[in-house]
């Protein structure tokens, strides 16, 4: 039977746009679906967050802050964010569709890769990581789960900080510990999450494809978080002998448990990489791995449930846990991997994982860990009857919303207002306690009603510095945006003369404001080409003007240490404080005179011009000759590139 007849969002057209074909799979932040944008005819992977995460207006209003921050980082190794919207409840992103499979289905299927393969992966992972790194995005959940591999062999990063924009993750034991397994230290401890932070999660996931199984592993997410925080990630070629050290070196940099001792990004990371690669042999790189066990599961790998297709049998489809990746896998990977490798090999020291009682201190070290990722006791309350549950009322209008919850039997609270990018002008975008939560029979809620986006406006401008203008704009919400500087009579120099959207105009919160900057009254460039440098320098600087003199000098007809150009050219316009560029003459190029005596008039001409000169023609009484008797340089000689050559005609 084909679940997705099941879900109510297949076969519908979502905001009017994305029609929505198959489910893909279901993740503990949302469910991915393939659909079909039918304004471009394209076929992309829409997100769509549970109803119930998409009940809390804050994480719905930074899911999709963070959403439109990613869709601006453009890599070809990053998933794409192409939309995102909300119909009713339904909070949703529009992304790329990447058919292949994931880096967790590599290692499930092949175990520990070849170095080779290992780093063809490594690296483009690296450097759509850089990209965002240098961007000031960081990840916050590198894993298998996200690095997706085309059936053109294109390795992308799907979920760059959408993950970690939920306050906690999904309760299960099993769905933490797939993702404590990449934390690094220093996320456990304080909950940060840094570039450095992304490095070490690539450390581990390096590690586990050189050996096909994790460095730390455990019965419970208590001694996988220990494990992170008092034993160093092990050398891979512990596991699989005969690993080159500079791949030891590299998992090892990576996964230093202090961040100061790891390398500062993924860009930094990156180049210690090709640098490992550049000294390996060919033989170190493809050499063949004994076969590990797949993906060393142990209890502590989270998977998402996925859904089957009907049609074809021999499609799979995984979603990453905690949100859905927008990855389809429909067919196998093109990674050149190792046809020959052998079944069932078990790394050493990950065949099990010894059982112990984890000490009182261990626990107590860990406890708090496990809180700042969400993980806590579910307490449950006997229903006697007395109880009911807040209905659905989320993108519903104020009448509606109040008819629902009078018909549950429930009091209705004044309503409050709020902004909202998500919900419409005048609907619901909130509920206290939020729909689903239980609640006493003839008990109160409070319903938050959305204003629509806020909207701001763009402050007086004119006059301020650009710094006290760009300030400005941030202090209401806006964004200093593409700077234009232009001569003015009147305004100061450096202060603020105009925007775009002008002062008074309504804006949406984060749009860009461009400034106009006046660059003060124009001034002519003076002339001071054929003088001294520093009678050059000296009449430039009383122009209030900026000296700067070309390294290189350049042959002239200027005399040699004099300034053969200038850039702006005189009677150019410039500002005050402007600097104009000097350049020295090393003085004429000289150069070899051809004989003429003896040629025409014309012919004598052409070759002198050619040769690079100037040329004077003087013709002896009576005036009827043609023929050069003499000129000026004898032929051979050398003269200065441009100077005159004087040739005389023979008299008859």
């Amino acid at each position: 039977m084909d679940t997705t007849l099941q879900d109510p969002l297949v076969g519908q057209l979502l905001d009017g746009r994305y029609r929505v074909d198959a489910r893909i799979a279901v993740g503990g932040m949302a469910t991915v679906y393939r659909a079909v944008d039918i304004r471009l005819d394209r076929v992309l992977a829409l997100k769509v967050m549970h109803p119930d995460l998409a009940a809390d207006a804050s994480f719905v209003e930074r899911f999709i802050r963070e959403a439109k921050s990613v869709a601006r980082l453009s890599h070809p190794n990053v998933v794409g964010v192409y939309d995102q919207g909300a119909q009713g409840a339904y909070v949703y992103l529009a992304m790329e569709y990447v058919p292949g499979c994931n880096l967790r289905d590599v290692l499930r299927e092949r175990g520990a890769l070849q170095p080779r393969a290992a780093l063809d992966i490594l690296e483009p992972v690296l450097a759509a990581l850089g990209a965002a790194h240098r961007a000031g995005f960081v990840h916050r959940d590198m894993k298998p789960e996200n690095v997706l591999i085309g059936d053109d062999g294109r390795v992308k990063v799907a979920d760059f900080g959408l993950v970690r924009a939920v306050g906690s993750v999904t309760n299960t034991t099993g769905s933490v510990l797939g993702t404590v397994s990449y934390l690094a230290p220093e996320q456990i401890e304080s909950g940060t999450a840094g570039t450095q932070a992304d490095v070490y999660a690539c450390g581990v996931v390096l590690y586990e494809m050189l050996t096909g199984a994790k460095p730390h592993t455990g019965d419970s997410p208590a001694q996988v978080l220990y494990q992170h925080l008092h034993e160093d990630v092990p050398a891979p070629s512990a596991a699989v002998p005969g690993l080159a050290a500079e791949l030891d070196g590299l998992v090892a940099g990576a996964t230093a448990r202090t961040p100061e001792q790891r390398p500062a990004d993924a860009v930094a990371l990156l180049a210690l990489a090709r640098e490992a690669r550049a000294a390996l042999y060919d033989a170190q790189l493809d050499a063949v791995p004994p076969q590990s066990r797949a993906a060393a599961h142990d209890g502590a790998d989270d998977r998402t449930s996925v859904i089957p297709r009907a049609v074809r049998s021999a499609t799979h489809a995984t979603a990453e846990p905690g949100a859905g990746q927008p990855g389809v896998v429909e067919h196998t990977s093109r990674l050149e991997l190792p046809a020959d490798a052998p079944e069932g090999f078990q790394p050493a020291g990950h065949g099990h994982s010894r059982s112990r009682r984890p000490s009182r201190g261990m626990l107590a070290a860990v406890v708090a860990a496990l809180l700042l990722l969400g993980v806590g006791t579910g307490v449950w309350y006997i229903n006697s009857g007395q109880f009911t549950r807040v209905p659905s009322v989320l993108g519903k209008t104020e009448t509606e919303a109040r008819k629902r919850l009078t018909d549950a039997g429930l009091e209705v609270e004044p309503s409050k207002k709020d902004y909202s990018e998500v919900f419409k002008r005048g609907t619901v975008m909130a509920a206290d306690p939020e729909q689903g939560k239980r609640i006493r029979h003839n008990g109160s809620v409070t319903l938050t009603i959305s204003r629509g986006p806020e909207i701001v406006k763009v402050p007086e401008l004119e006059g301020l510095s650009l710094s006290e203008a760009r300030s400005a704009l941030r202090k209401v919400g806006l964004a200093p945006g593409v700077v234009t500087r232009e001569f003015d009579e009147e305004a100061a120099q450096g202060t603020v003369t105009g925007s775009d959207p002008v002062t008074g105009t309504g804006a949406r919160p984060d749009s860009a404001v461009a400034l106009v900057v006046s660059k003060g009254a124009p001034i002519d460039a003076p002339g001071v080409v054929g003088e001294t440098v520093e009678d050059a320098t000296a009449a430039l600087e009383e122009a209030g003007l900026k000296v700067k003199v070309a390294p290189q000098q350049v042959h002239s007809p200027e005399e040699a240490g004099t300034v053969a150009a200038q850039s702006p050219a005189e009677g150019g316009q410039v500002a005050a404080g402007d600097t104009i560029t000097l350049t020295v003459s090393k003085g004429p190029r000289m150069i070899e005179v051809p004989d003429v005596t003896g040629d025409n008039v014309e012919s004598a001409t052409s070759e002198l011009k050619k040769a690079g000169f100037e040329v004077k023609v003087e013709r002896s009484f009576p005036f009827l000759g043609n023929e050069i008797e003499s000129q000026s340089v004898a032929g051979g000689e050398q003269a200065p590139e441009g100077s005159t050559i004087t040739i005389k005609t023979k008299g008859l």
